[in-house]
């Protein structure tokens, strides 16, 4: 296979003279994989979704439309990848994988004669021009908040990285070019301002008068009442994000509101884990201060156990204090735990978080079974359990490249189990 030929080119090449040339590598790879796979984007609609937050449920949300129109569809995105009825779980924790990847992809998906394809696209997938020759017909902009600045240099450049995807559509030669983009997200003119032949956009006062709470979300599209099984504002989002991008695809607001009603979320978005508990456990992927907020926000109206890391280790130092200042705020029982630490020592790491703790006094767990486990006890009814940090991360990684498998959820379940079955 070509990319692996180039892969093992690339190692006898001096550090200083791949950075320089690091540009040209990552494109000559894109070039070649669509060269490989023939341009499979040319047969296809393609619909790319991009944003900090929210991009694998609206993606999931978008793709639960389509297929309820009637469609045959493709999905990649940080959950899984899919094709037609065949559905594996994403093992890489890579969000947009390998150029190759995407584009064979693709090209299964053409084969398969699915009519679309919905990508989750990243910042870091712009770096190595995996964006690059993948013709979009649709691209949706979710919402910006910081991340991934140790990679980019600067928030600014990570923006920019994210607008890239959506200005990349000049280049596609698709009809009616659409760009959906969150009205309410100050950064929404940068991408709009992206050539297409048709700009729309979506926001919270379309839907009013709407409601939030912990039983699911209210809200207005197209002159109906409409309530949702999802829960927090940013699940409103990601539905009227969904439901904008299908409507412009003509499909009827019937079969729109249709999905919505029964759809009920993905794995590791405000999962709900029941195992006839009379308390909730949550797991979600919440691994920003912003993300994470706004999941703590839903369950205000609880008492709150939360377990939580510091995020993957080498990067985004900046806002582990901040997530420790935020659980804080919103938790009455805080769970420290290891989460990703790759190469850097996870003990830091969780001093780091804890640094943001004031007013309570955090228990420190590095075995994040054990630390889950101790949450659970602490459980009582009415009580709200919030694992946060991996939703569906299929490992822990850890120093030199090491993988220990691992699913929060499963996890969560066999404690709830045994706890359950002593009592």
């Amino acid at each position: 296979m070509l990319d692996k030929i180039l892969i093992k080119i690339k190692k006898y090449i001096p550090i200083k003279v791949f950075s320089f040339f690091q540009p040209a590598y990552h494109y000559t790879l894109a070039l070649a994989a669509a060269v490989y796979y023939r341009f499979p984007s040319r047969k296809i609609k393609v619909i790319g979704v991009t944003g900090t937050k929210g991009k694998s449920t609206t993606t999931e949300i978008i793709n639960a439309i389509i297929e309820e129109a009637g469609y045959k569809t493709a999905v990649s995105n940080t959950i899984r990848y899919k094709i037609d009825k065949e559905s594996t779980d994403n093992k890489f924790k890579m969000s947009m994988p390998g150029r190759f990847f995407v584009q064979r992809l693709i090209r299964k998906a053409v084969k398969a004669k699915c009519d679309y394809v919905i990508l989750e696209m990243t910042s870091q997938g712009t770096i190595q021009f995996r964006h690059k020759f993948i013709q979009l017909d649709s691209f949706v902009f979710t919402n910006l908040s910081p991340e991934h600045i140790e990679s980019h240099g600067t928030y600014e450049e990570y923006i920019n990285a994210k607008v890239k995807i959506a200005c990349e559509m000049i280049n596609s030669k698709k009809s009616e070019r659409i760009i959906v983009a969150n009205a309410d997200d100050k950064e929404s003119q940068r991408f709009l301002s992206c050539d297409s032949d048709k700009k729309t956009t979506y926001s919270t006062k379309d839907a009013e008068p709407y409601s939030v709470g912990l039983d699911g979300i209210s809200f207005s599209f197209a002159g109906r009442r409409i309530h949702s099984n999802l829960s927090g504002l940013f699940n409103l989002y990601n539905l009227l994000a969904g439901m904008v991008c299908a409507k412009n695809l003509g499909i009827s607001d019937e079969v729109i509101i249709r999905t919505v009603e029964k759809f009920n979320g993905v794995r590791g978005r405000v999962e709900k884990i029941l195992e006839g508990q009379d308390f909730n456990v949550i797991v979600d992927y919440a691994h920003t201060p912003d993300s994470l907020e706004k999941v703590y926000q839903v369950f205000e109206g609880s008492r709150n156990i939360c377990v939580l890391g510091g995020t993957g280790g080498g990067r985004d130092n900046w806002k582990r204090k901040e997530m420790g200042r935020i659980a804080d705020a919103y938790c009455d029982e805080i769970f420290l735990t290891n989460e990703d630490p790759y190469d850097e020592n996870p003990d830091k790491i969780v001093a780091d978080v804890a640094l943001g703790i004031k007013d309570k006094e955090p228990t420190i767990i590095m075995d994040r079974r054990i630390a889950i486990a101790e949450a659970i006890k602490h459980a009582k009814t009415g009580d709200s359990i919030l694992i946060t940090g991996k939703g569906t991360d299929p490992c822990i990684m850890g120093p030199n490249g090491t993988k220990t498998p691992w699913d929060d959820a499963t996890v969560a379940r066999e404690e709830l189990k045994k706890l359950l079955s002593s009592i």
